[in-house]
């Protein structure tokens, strides 16, 4: 009976070790009288003040003149290929090196993705790569993504789409307070959008938004989200819609979280400089760059381990695991993802650079909330790993 209860206490205790996730929410205590507010004025379904305000804030932030808030990343994207008018089999351009949805929204519409590789200075977009892919298609529109907190080389990458007239569709939904050039990520696009997932900088629970200069494109885009509905006091539809509108509560949620965005950039750009600092000098570990003139959010904090192939990265990440810390291997490229084998992809090396950062690459937990000891107990760890455990 002694025994059993030891057993137990002992289990308790171990279901209680602090948990380190590679992302989590960080409140910042605004959130309730927000949502209060949402709730005690009964505005809780779709729509509401609370939206209005939330496009308007972000809209400010970003330096762009319309948004509408959406219920995910995925949804605006959707929307953007949509509005443009992507249709079955067209074309369209998309990073390589990013998360499935960016391909997904793409084949909702039964249209044709063209992957193009990363290149070494952002490991987003390359524009000479992009060039080529030009060279044997016209697409109806690009999505760049911003990986990582990270801003795509959208001085070359806007010249080449201005040239073959191709408008540009910004994924920044992992780049959310990061800059290129002193201007904002998720204002480069003819349109852009944002995610606010549970593991992105800043969070609603679940949502996006749509932002874009051109009112018409975001008119459109309001429309489509709220099912399509003309104007009239009946429920008349001459085009198919969607449900993809974010609700007063969540965008409650998200205003209060935007007051600490800059907070939580600065927070995770320390994390940042304290992985680098504290393992520059090893000779396995490189870092994720940052491109030239801009500023990463460093959403996540990236290595490449030089001398470690994928199926060797695997090792630690268990061991992480099994010391209840979060840490994964950088996105596996598109043109590998076995519902995608066969889409051309277009590379301006002589391998592609995606696959290169996949099979060496590792993402370090970065929460705006981690502390300096989780950091060392992260940074012990993976030099044990390294060394072999010597």
């Amino acid at each position: 009976m002694k025994i059993c209860r030891f057993i137990h206490i002992g289990k308790s205790l171990n279901n209680k070790r602090k948990t380190i996730y590679l992302s989590p929410p960080h409140l910042n205590g605004k959130e309730i009288n927000f949502i209060k507010d949402a709730i005690n004025s009964n505005w809780i379904a779709p729509l509401g003040p609370h939206v209005d305000q939330f496009e308007n804030e972000m809209a400010e932030y970003i330096g762009i003149n319309y948004a509408t808030a959406l219920s995910s990343g995925t949804a605006a994207l959707h929307l953007a290929l949509n509005v443009i008018g992507v249709k079955s089999d067209d074309y369209v351009f998309c990073s390589d090196l990013t998360f499935v949805a960016t391909v997904n929204a793409i084949k909702y519409l039964d249209a044709k993705p063209i992957f193009i590789d990363s290149e070494e200075s952002s490991w987003n977009m390359c524009p000479k790569s992009l060039e080529k892919a030009f060279k044997k298609y016209h697409p109806k529109a690009i999505i760049v993504s911003d990986i990582y907190g990270q801003s795509a080389d959208y001085n070359s990458i806007s010249e080449i789409c201005n040239n073959y007239q191709v408008p540009i569709i910004e994924d920044a939904a992992e780049s959310l307070g990061a800059e290129y050039n002193d201007r904002k990520c998720g204002s480069f696009g003819d349109m852009s959008i944002l995610s606010f997932n549970g593991n992105k900088i800043i969070t609603t629970s679940g949502g996006g938004m749509l932002l874009s200069n051109n009112q018409d494109y975001i008119t459109k885009a309001k429309k489509l989200a709220t099912q399509s509905k003309e104007e009239a006091i009946h429920y008349q539809h001459t085009q198919i819609g969607y449900n993809y509108r974010m609700s007063n509560i969540l965008a409650a949620l998200g205003r209060a979280q935007l007051k600490s965005l800059n907070n939580y950039v600065d927070k995770r750009r320390s994390i940042f400089e304290y992985y680098y600092n504290n393992l520059k000098d090893i000779n396995d570990i490189t870092f994720m760059p940052e491109i030239k003139d801009g500023k990463s959010s460093r959403w996540l904090s990236v290595i490449l381990l030089k001398e470690k192939t994928y199926d060797d990265i695997g090792k630690p990440i268990k061991v992480f695991e099994k010391e209840g810390i979060e840490t994964r291997p950088i996105w596996k490229p598109m043109h590998l993802q076995p519902i995608f084998f066969g889409t051309p992809l277009y590379h301006n090396l002589l391998n592609p650079l995606s696959k290169d950062l996949f099979d060496h690459g590792l993402c370090l937990p970065s929460g705006s909330s981690l502390t300096n000891n989780d950091m060392d107990k992260i940074i012990d760890i993976l030099i044990k790993e390294i060394n072999g455990n010597n």
